[in-house]
């Protein structure tokens, strides 16, 4: 779905424990560069290449992927979707990201007593499809990241994306504002919950009283459109909603 110019959403179809949702890279371009922002899962690529061929972007001219963190179904696909472009792609994360996509690090959720904790509370086949991601997470092949960030950098690609350190959700975490076309790409930062742009899910950020204290972050930036990666495209007034969640985040 395109949202701007030179900017697509792919809205890739996901199953977790349980239930069917969608996820939302988002894909930048212009006449030189493709820089695709996050990679999904390890069976998202046939989802990832139609919906990049059906927006008039290829896979085969992605020169970039930039990941906003290290978890599953931002980086899964990374390896499959490296091997299918077929060419040398740029990889780009947060220093602090680094170190678990490239796999000298087990990926944090894989490395705490979460996993356990939420394996309690699921039923036999929640619990079996939690066990196969958690597999595939403990199995994978690190990528090597070639260009690390910590934040403030601007990218010189597609009318310049800047970088944004969002840590909370994880160390890294990384949120985009692309320059020219006011969008800000949220990674899990924000989220659209129940018809409402919102902040980090409770539960889910290694430190959720920091990612929601990063939401000011965001603030200093002038959005017209915010793309979640949970929940998708959310266009109305979002600097002033974006506004509301920094000054309740820095309450809490």
């Amino acid at each position: 779905m395109k949202v701007a110019d030179g900017v697509a959403v792919l809205e890739l179809p996901m199953k977790v424990m349980g239930f069917d949702t969608v996820i939302y890279p988002t894909v930048v371009w212009d006449d030189e560069d493709v820089v695709l922002i996050d990679a999904g899962l390890p069976d998202s690529l046939p989802h990832l290449s139609e919906r990049m061929d059906e927006a008039g972007v290829p896979l085969s001219r992605v020169t970039r992927v930039v990941l906003t963190h290290q978890d599953m179904d931002h980086i899964g696909g990374l390896n499959g979707l490296l091997k299918a472009i077929g060419h040398p792609v740029e990889v780009i994360a947060h220093e602090a990201e680094a170190p678990y996509i490239q796999g000298d690090e087990p990926l944090l959720r894989m490395n705490s007593e979460a996993p356990a904790a939420l394996m309690a509370a699921l039923s036999e086949e929640q619990r079996g499809e939690m066990r196969q991601l958690m597999e595939a997470a403990r199995s994978r092949e690190g990528v090597n990241v070639d260009t690390v960030v910590h934040g403030g950098e601007v990218l010189p690609y597609c009318g310049g994306i800047t970088m944004i350190h969002t840590p909370g959700h994880t160390p890294g975490h990384l949120c985009l504002y692309l320059n020219r076309t006011k969008v800000l790409v949220c990674g899990d930062e924000l989220e659209v919950r129940d018809g409402a742009l919102a902040g980090p899910r409770p539960g889910l950020s290694a430190d959720d009283s920091l990612a929601r204290r990063s939401i000011g972050e965001l603030a200093r930036y002038d959005a017209d459109i915010a793309i979640c990666y949970h929940g998708g495209v959310w266009r109305d007034d979002t600097n002033q909603r974006i506004q509301e969640l920094a000054r309740e985040g820095a309450r809490q």
